[in-house]
């Protein structure tokens, strides 16, 4: 019995066992359908994704192009972006699959990516891209992205075709914004059309055209040196009636550029009646086109306007369009007004002192010495920098320059210093001035230069590099030798010094007869903190206190982490307190961040570009100051209007969104009390 069942036990096993086995081997020889992920979820707070970002940082080519083939929409967006920033066009090929992947927002990223990179290999597959007969406008982004993309890569005929396409209706926003975003983009590599010319016009004239686009519009006619003088009168009437800034900024410069008896009338009445500052900045630069007879008397009361940006754009003026004879006044109104800021008087001396008759040495004389008397009395040093920079008007103060400044302690006179001696060197009065001393006071500022390369600190050189490789100036036959420059290279702390090795690097290349055309970028050297990034969300804020009042920011982390996690962790070790703005320069931009305070300063590192799809469309924008992609380090920068040149290539991190009014009235030199982030 007991025979048996261990039998019957044996059989039951037996069956039960050969049941699992043909279970499992069924169940194998059943395909199971993977799940098919749809949406681009890239979760910077997440570790993997975090991973994934870091690649992008070090700019590990490789392994981000193989997320191109991730079943994760996620990575592939993300690996895909990553080359809008790195920009290279060794990739170009295998991102040229991603324009035909299944979810959209992957194509786009990747249409992006391929124009940001810019290489012409990248426009026949755009061109396939394209979507063509998308007729109920299912594929608007992924079109504006290749249209855009094409202005980055394309060549003339592409640009020609976009111009003669069949019109996009006024509603399509997307589809307008990427047309005129490309041909804007095309301007900016020097290639334009008639074509697109009348496009482009016809996108600023005519009524309910999305905002957006005439604004572009403008700017295009603005910044591109195309014909526009058969549209002069239209483009008036429409300056008239034109209700947004953004569109009468640029509209007003590409006008004055006609120099057109209607534009001359049409500016000097608007120039009366204007209300936003910014315009009538652009006017006054406008005014610059035509003769000085004929507008300083409409220009001059503006400088004692309260706003310092039309005073100090007023007083430009003079310097840069300023007449020999009215010369003495300009410094009769700097001395004998106290009411000026010191902006402005510095400007007026300067314009003095660069359109001063060369016979009149009584006057020169008494400018001579009240700049020099300002620079001695100044407490500022950014006025003590705008006297160097009056005396550098005189091409005969230049022994006098050298002591005042260039052995000082501070940078920013140093700077001013080897500035104003630069632009002795270039002053197209230079043979007149010396006469036949010309070429001795040319080896004298050779030494100057030479001295400012072997010894000088990293502004010095990078000034002196440049301005010894003006070919116009012949510096090289003044040397018997260049091996200063490449001691002056041995010195520099790389990656903090980058700009300055460039600078040498291109002057040594020219020296050499060769062509600078690729520089080699600062290699990874400072990893992101996702410990800090982790404490920063989307609501945090950034309060920036100055004496006029707090600007407050509105940081974006998942735009640009490295760029934010930098700028939160030097704001909360104190390192902002105390800098200065600069550099403010009138409906550009007010930029600081400085620990030298002349642009020159940055730390011991530097972080990558970051060129999210973010436009500089409006004023407040806060981008990152670099030297050339990723070069960035401690400086950033405020957009007083729209810079569209500005984008795809300076990583935008935050927005102003509140205090506006501060920013814009900053000038050079204010004081940044405070940067503290705002829980």
């Amino acid at each position: 019995m007991l025979k048996n069942q261990t039998s019957m036990q044996k059989m039951i096993k037996k069956y039960f066992f050969f049941l699992f086995l043909g279970a499992i081997l069924f169940s194998q020889c059943i395909p199971v359908q993977e799940e098919i992920l749809t949406e681009v979820n890239f979760d910077l707070s997440k570790p993997e994704f975090q991973r994934v970002y870091d690649l992008q940082d070090r700019q590990e080519v490789d392994s981000l192009v193989a997320f191109f083939d991730h079943r994760d929409p996620s990575y592939r967006y993300a690996a895909a972006m990553a080359f809008a920033s790195i920009k290279d066009s060794s990739i170009v090929n295998s991102l040229a699959k991603l324009l035909q992947d299944d979810i959209e927002e992957v194509r786009t990223a990747a249409a992006y990516a391929m124009g940001q990179i810019g290489s012409l290999k990248g426009e026949k597959w755009l061109l396939k891209a394209f979507q063509k007969y998308d007729s109920l406008g299912i594929h608007n982004q992924f079109n504006s992205s290749i249209l855009e993309a094409i202005g980055k890569c394309g060549t003339l005929e592409s640009l020609h075709s976009m111009s003669t396409t069949k019109e996009y209706i006024k509603t399509d926003t997307l589809l307008l914004k990427g047309m005129i975003t490309g041909m804007y983009q095309f301007g900016l590599r020097k290639i334009t059309h008639r074509k697109a010319t009348d496009r482009v016009v016809n996108y600023l004239i005519e009524k309910n055209y999305p905002s957006d686009v005439r604004m572009m519009a403008a700017n295009y006619l603005y910044r591109f040196r195309v014909p526009i003088d058969t549209f002069i009168p239209s483009l008036l009437e429409q300056l008239y009636v034109e209700k947004d800034t953004r569109v009468k900024l640029p509209l007003v410069l590409a006008l004055g550029r006609t120099q057109s008896p209607q534009a001359l009338e049409t500016l000097l009445e608007l120039l009366e009646r204007e209300r936003d500052y910014r315009v009538t900045c652009n006017i006054i630069n406008a005014l610059g086109n035509f003769e000085y007879r004929q507008v300083v008397a409409a220009i001059i009361p503006f400088l004692k306007n309260k706003n310092i940006h039309i005073a100090t754009t007023a007083a430009n003026y003079f310097v840069k369009h300023g007449n020999i004879n009215a010369a003495p006044e300009y410094r009769r109104i700097a001395r004998q007004n106290d009411s000026l800021d010191w902006h402005v008087s510095s400007a007026l001396y300067q314009a003095a002192n660069k359109h001063l008759s060369l016979y009149s040495q009584g006057t020169r004389l008494a400018i001579q010495y009240e700049l020099k008397d300002q620079f001695k009395n100044a407490t500022n040093v950014y006025q003590k920098a705008a006297a160097l920079k009056g005396l550098g008007e005189y091409g005969r103060n230049y022994k006098d320059i050298y002591e005042l400044g260039f052995n000082s302690d501070k940078p920013v006179i140093r700077t001013a210093t080897i500035e104003a001696l630069a632009n002795i060197a270039q002053n197209p009065n230079f043979d007149a001035t010396f006469g036949f001393q010309k070429t001795q006071v040319k080896k004298e500022l050779s030494v100057y230069f030479q001295e400012a390369l072997a010894r000088g600190d990293a502004a010095m050189k990078a000034v002196a590099a440049g301005v010894i490789r003006i070919p116009a100036l012949d510096f090289q036959s003044v040397y018997d030798t260049l091996d200063f420059l490449e001691v002056a290279k041995i010195g520099l702390e790389i990656p903090k010094e980058t700009e300055t090795l460039y600078e040498i690097q291109k002057t040594i290349d020219f020296f050499n007869g060769k062509t600078t055309t690729d520089l080699i970028k600062p290699t990874f050297n400072h990893a992101i903190d996702w410990r800090i990034f982790n404490t920063i969300d989307e609501d945090s804020k950034v309060e920036i206190k100055t004496a006029k009042g707090s600007i407050i920011l509105k940081l974006f982390p998942e735009a640009a982490p490295g760029s934010v996690t930098n700028f939160v962790a030097l704001a909360k070790s104190g390192f902002y307190d105390g800098k200065t703005f600069h550099r403010v320069i009138a409906n550009f931009v007010a930029q600081g961040g400085c620990p030298r305070g002349d642009g020159y300063g940055s730390l011991d590192y530097t972080i990558r570009s970051e060129l999210a799809p973010l436009n500089y469309a409006e004023e407040g924008y806060v981008g990152m100051a670099s030297a050339g992609n990723h070069t960035e380090g401690t400086q950033w920068f405020i957009t007083f209007a729209p810079t569209p040149h500005l984008d795809g290539r300076y990583t935008i991190f935050a927005k102003v969104v509140d205090g506006m009014n501060v920013v814009h009235q900053l000038s050079v030199g204010e004081k940044i009390q405070q940067v503290q982030i705002v829980e």
